[in-house]
């Protein structure tokens, strides 16, 4: 049934990649992995976005701050002075960045989605949806992962790699009926798997 939304919405709205262009293709594919996700049931966990947002703002402040002091040139020429000097060692600034990008290079590295546990359930964890697709390669690797895996109900990460040439048209429009059927089987084998033993 499900796999029949994904033939209606290819139908009602065709998905369309620049074939030349493996950003373009695994955008497409991410999007339709998360849709599909959560259509299964698991609620998007944006937590870790909203932390990144509030860090990038605090950045942005601290640099609009100095850029629009409240004096003219003439009058704030000490406090230009000041902001050259400690920009590069700004603590503040290199402490919220570096946090920033430890976030990013420990907790997401290729993550595309965070999800809670379904609804009701309280044998399972949320997910950590993982992909890549390396640079001049039609291979595409999806990995599903529990979002805690020291947890009890932890089971052990499934993944597939397969070519992206089976899921998209010569003109690049994204067949999701196949691609749809793909997900949800890695969805469902991670669901099957056991717990992980400890």
């Amino acid at each position: 049934m499900e796999a029949k939304k994904g033939e209606i919405a290819s139908n009602k709205n065709p998905k369309k990649a620049n074939l030349l262009d493996h950003h373009s293709i695994k955008h497409i594919l991410d999007e339709s992995v998360t849709e599909i996700v959560k259509s299964k049931g698991y609620p998007e966990d944006v937590s870790m976005s909203n932390i990144r947002l509030l860090i990038g703002t605090i950045i942005i402040v601290i640099a609009l701050f100095a850029q629009f002091y409240n004096k003219k040139f003439p009058e704030n020429q000490n406090f230009l002075i000041g902001c050259i000097i400690l920009y590069p060692l700004s603590s503040t600034y290199i402490v919220f960045n570096g946090i920033l990008q430890l976030i990013i290079y420990i907790k997401e590295k290729n993550a595309i989605l965070f999800t809670y546990p379904p609804t009701g359930s309280f044998h399972t964890t949320g997910l950590v949806v993982t992909s890549k697709l390396p640079r001049f390669s039609d291979m595409y690797t999806l990995i599903i992962a529990s979002a805690d895996p020291e947890s009890i109900s932890a089971k052990p990460p499934v993944e597939f790699t397969k070519s992206v040439t089976q899921w998209f048209t010569k003109e690049g429009v994204l067949v999701e009926g196949l691609f749809w059927k793909d997900v949800e089987d890695l969805i469902n084998k991670y669901a099957e798997e056991t717990k992980k033993s400890k």
